[in-house]
């Protein structure tokens, strides 16, 4: 096995990392904005006001794109699979 097959392999797992963790961390941080600035203008400090409300989006995002993203996973672990004999020689 070349080292461009080994590059080309981490590159694809890093951006299947990104495919799926993308929606989940993103959905969080939005949500975490924004409860961070109705806290600064209320004078609110509570913590568990930015951590409820991220969990419920985490889940959100897993209801709505998991089938998806399972699929996506799926699909890049079939063709690792494929790819093992290839690797052996």
């Amino acid at each position: 096995m070349s080292v461009g097959e080994i590059v080309t392999l981490l590159q694809g797992g890093i951006l299947q990392v990104l495919y799926l963790a993308g929606p989940m961390v993103l959905g969080a941080l939005g949500v975490g904005l924004l409860v961070a600035i109705i806290q600064a203008t209320t004078s609110i400090q509570e913590q568990t006001l930015t951590f409820v409300p991220k969990v419920l989006v985490i889940l959100g995002v897993l209801f709505f794109f998991g089938a998806a993203m399972f699929s996506i996973l799926g699909d890049y672990t079939e063709q690792l699979f494929r790819m093992i004999p290839a690797m052996a020689q």
